[in-house]
């Protein structure tokens, strides 16, 4: 059965509607959920939805993308729907602090056959996104990682980003949070500073989008 995060306003038989009239995601996205379930507990809320999922690789094919960026890969989700989107000769470059986690995403890309176009940096992103970006140009950023830092990751990546690519980030809308003043916490409290400052961004064509937990997708001029 298809996944989805979609937030408690969209109505459940509605999510399930929709999937049932998608394409199914790659059959290694069902073995991801298994495999995450199964070791990482509550956790494993964290993946993307296969409805993202399916998103993701047609929002990379439609583009053409062939270098992209992952910041935040968890067990593979996502990293895996962006790989099989690329165009021939493409890569993605993923960055995360987790190895134990990323295990799962490593045997997902070989089981998908796509370890040939993924590469995997560990250890503090800020820092060896810094190290990697000069040189690259970049046609698709994918943002879910520590919502603290969303900004910071946003504008470490912006000038690599050639005119007309994207930067997509994830959970933007987290579960409707944002809209209740009365939510203070940290990450929520990041999160709507990045909103209300991307949506003033002159750099960049802005659309929040209400499929899984909010996806913005952000267009450089």
């Amino acid at each position: 059965m298809p996944t989805s995060r979609t937030g408690s306003w969209i109505d459940a038989q509605v999510v399930e509607y929709a999937a049932a009239h998608s394409s199914a995601p790659h059959e290694v996205v069902a073995w991801i959920t298994a495999e995450t379930a199964a070791r990482a507990g509550r956790v494993a809320r964290m993946q993307i939805g296969s409805d993202q999922s399916s998103f993701l690789t047609m929002l990379v094919s439609i583009l053409g993308v062939r270098t992209a960026v992952e910041i935040g890969t968890f067990t593979g989700t996502s990293s895996v729907a962006i790989a099989r989107g690329l165009a021939v000769g493409g890569r993605l470059v993923c960055f995360d602090i987790s190895e134990e986690w990323t295990s799962i995403a490593v045997e997902a890309w070989r089981r998908a056959g796509l370890d040939d176009r993924v590469e995997l940096r560990l250890g503090d992103a800020q820092a060896n996104i810094a190290a990697f970006l000069p040189g690259q140009t970049l046609d698709l950023v994918f943002i879910d990682a520590d919502k603290s830092n969303y900004d910071n990751y946003y504008e470490l990546v912006l000038p690599a980003l050639r005119p007309g690519g994207l930067v997509v980030v994830d959970n933007t809308l987290w579960s409707g949070a944002l809209i209740d003043e009365s939510v203070t916490d940290a990450d929520t409290v990041a999160l709507r500073v990045f909103n209300d400052c991307r949506a003033a961004d002159p750099r960049v064509e802005v659309s929040l989008l209400t499929i899984g937990d909010g996806v913005t997708i952000l267009r450089k001029r």
